[in-house]
């Protein structure tokens, strides 16, 4: 999705206006992806279409777009009318980009995959999805409005399962506590809204900010992690672009918190060799066989200008790594190695 600023983590203060849909370093998506005439590209974060139409207006190209949240394939009708016979628009989590690059492409492989990771700022301003602790809304986060909303979980999920899934996806100390006062509030009256969430987050914090933000910030980016399951689809989806990249095409990712950015990092940089010596992980077979499958573009990430900063504040802690695709065969995905934190069942 395009986003306005990624995760909850990095959303507005009380005192800033709402940026909508503007897409975060899309200069820099650009330079990196370099839009020719006549190739064709992934976005497998469609949204309110920015960087899609971005790359369609850079280059007489083509994009298949992906976005597996249905809103933003009904709110697409303007763009696809623009651009109707250089467009491809289909509602899919990019976990599975490649197997849709098949199904719509055929046998052409892309030259350029982009991913912003993350919520949406259309998703963060609708309070309807649940996804921020400063609106009233019901208490849902799902992206694809199906399966385990964000209330199925806490309301069912035993108190030592939501502690670690607030532990492992908010990287909050007080996950315990926290987990203890919504099993406590849950007896009395299940959760339904999202600010009945956020009062009891805030409680264990006594109403104090944490790091200058909303106590509850942490709370709810791992909830919307978990019930989403980001990080595993964040791991599809790169290793989807290295099977379906070809040899020259080019893998922008634009994360906003450092889970996303961590796995991204170690899989850009394993599969570019400079780690695969030292891999415990991997059979020593393909320690001393696997060839790097990409090339890194950027050793340090890009971040946002304070141009960009000052027009959009919720781009502040979005990160872009990228890297080109060698000709060597694609690895097996190895989660193990990209320290990935995976606890659905």
């Amino acid at each position: 999705m395009t986003r306005g600023g990624g995760a909850e983590g990095a959303s507005l203060g009380p005192t800033e206006k709402s940026p909508r849909h503007i897409p975060v370093l899309v200069s820099e998506v650009l330079q990196t992806l370099a839009p020719k005439d006549g190739e064709t590209y992934i976005d497998g974060t469609f949204g309110a279409g920015g960087y899609t139409r971005a790359i369609l207006q850079a280059a007489n190209c083509k994009v298949l777009a992906l976005d597996r949240d249905p809103n933003a394939i009904r709110g697409a009708a303007p763009t696809l009318a623009e651009f109707e016979t250089r467009l491809i628009l289909v509602q899919s989590a990019f976990g599975q980009l490649d197997e849709v690059a098949r199904d719509t492409l055929g046998d052409a492989r892309p030259d350029g995959v982009v991913l912003d990771i993350g919520v949406s700022s259309m998703q963060l301003d609708d309070a309807e999805r649940g996804f921020s602790f400063q609106n009233d809304g019901p208490l849902d986060m799902r992206m694809s409005r199906e399966g385990m909303s964000a209330a199925d979980f806490v309301n069912t999920a035993s108190e030592e399962d939501i502690a670690n899934v607030i532990y492992a996806f908010g990287e909050e100390h007080k996950s315990r506590a926290i987990a203890r006062a919504i099993v406590k509030r849950r007896a009395d009256v299940p959760f339904a809204r999202t600010l009945e969430l956020a009062d009891a987050v805030s409680r264990v914090f006594h109403g104090r900010k944490v790091d200058g933000r909303h106590p509850a910030t942490r709370t709810f980016q791992a909830l919307r992690i978990y019930v989403n399951d980001e990080l595993g689809e964040l791991a599809a989806a790169l290793s989807a672009a290295e099977r379906i990249l070809k040899p020259g095409g080019r893998l922008v990712v634009v994360s906003f918190h450092s889970l996303e950015d961590r796995i991204v990092k170690k899989f850009i940089v394993e599969r570019s060799g400079k780690t695969v010596s030292r891999s415990r992980h991997l059979p020593p077979d393909s320690i001393k066989s696997a060839a790097p499958s990409f090339r890194i573009v950027n050793s340090r990430p890009l971040t946002p200008s304070k141009g960009e900063l000052d027009v959009n504040p919720r781009a502040r802690s979005a990160r872009l790594r990228a890297a080109v695709r060698t000709e060597a065969d694609p690895w097996p995905l190895n989660l193990a190695t990209l320290g990935f934190v995976g606890l659905r069942d």
